[in-house]
């Protein structure tokens, strides 16, 4: 089969469209026949090394298809049906073996693409909003690169739980976009300063919680505008990580609480993983998710797809698209 190889750690010139042998079924393990797969900071991540991981790897982490073989002890799944998954590794292929209890039905309102594009980022938004930080009517979120793929989602669902939400982006044309995902306030980053302003939007009195994904480049100035007892939550690097600090920095600027979550902690069950992809798949089928897909590319290009996405230009998602007849 067709698959994109990491050899070596490094750039996006390091993804390479080779042929790898098929991968076979494990007794609780799908064959998945990859339709469309997304392209997250994750994969990055584990490109460049910043991720441990044996080389040489298939990268993705994100993908929907149809379920080509199981294993002998598979019962949630059979050949035929429409799938989408998360948080497992090697999707940039037209084939990825999953461990079938990580896969999810895609409803027939939703399609390959729509799949594909909600399932990360996606079920990200959810543990966020209704978990990590469960947004209530009358809060205030601060949401960084709103107009990214993950952001637009995370302001949509802190919509949904009645809260105000304030976004931030770093041109006009990304803040039009947060502004369609339902901001409230959208902040350009590059030419305000976002710390004030959001201080002028809440009279001083500061966000409930801040969703960062960011990291360096605005971690410290959003310790600034929590509220006493509210919330960072560091959940992404884009701009770098997080250099070291004192823990001691939380208290005067009130008690704040920090957290760095992952996906993976929050569908560490059955239940939680029905429960987000659920949740998110119904409201991309039903309409009241609105999934914004920037680019779609063939597989050998995964190298450009990526440094798109490094570029911070693009505005949505980012999809590799697996075989040319497949369809949306």
């Amino acid at each position: 089969m067709k698959a994109i190889q990491v050899q070596q750690l490094g750039g996006p010139a390091q993804l390479q469209l080779t042929d790898v042998p098929d991968p076979a079924a494990g007794p609780d393990d799908a064959i998945v026949e990859v339709k469309f797969c997304g392209v997250n900071f994750i994969d990055v991540y584990f490109r460049s090394g910043l991720y441990k991981v044996d080389l040489p790897f298939i990268p993705g982490n994100e993908a929907s298809g149809v379920v080509h073989a199981v294993g002998a002890g598979v019962r949630n799944v059979k050949p035929g049906d429409r799938v989408a998954y998360a948080m497992t590794r090697g999707s940039y292929a037209e084939l990825a073996r999953v461990p079938a209890a990580q896969l999810v039905k895609i409803p027939d309102s939703v399609s390959f693409e729509q799949a594909a594009a909600a399932m990360l980022q996606g079920m990200t938004a959810h543990y966020l909003t209704h978990s990590t930080f469960p947004l209530q009517a009358g809060q205030i979120a601060l949401v960084h690169a709103a107009a990214g793929g993950a952001g637009a989602l995370i302001v949509q669902m802190a919509k949904l739980c009645g809260a105000t939400v304030f976004g931030t982006a770093g041109s006009p044309e990304k803040l039009e976009v947060a502004r369609a995902a339902g901001c409230d306030a959208a902040i350009n980053y590059n030419t305000e300063d976002f710390e004030a302003e959001v201080k002028r939007l809440t009279n001083n009195r500061g966000v409930d919680v801040v969703y960062d994904s960011v990291g360096q480049s605005t971690f410290l100035k959003g310790l600034n505008i929590i509220r006493p007892r509210g919330m960072m939550v560091l959940f992404g690097q884009s701009s770098g990580p997080v250099a070291p600090f004192d823990p001691n920095i939380l208290n005067p600027k009130g008690s704040l609480y920090l957290t760095r979550p992952s996906l993976g902690q929050y569908t560490a069950t059955r239940e939680e993983l029905d429960w987000r992809a659920g949740d998110v798949l119904c409201w991309v089928g039903e309409g009241k998710l609105k999934l914004r897909i920037d680019r779609i590319y063939p597989l050998a290009d995964a190298g450009q797809a990526h440094r798109d996405l490094e570029s911070r230009k693009t505005a949505g998602k980012l999809l590799l698209k697996i075989v040319d007849d497949a369809p949306g």
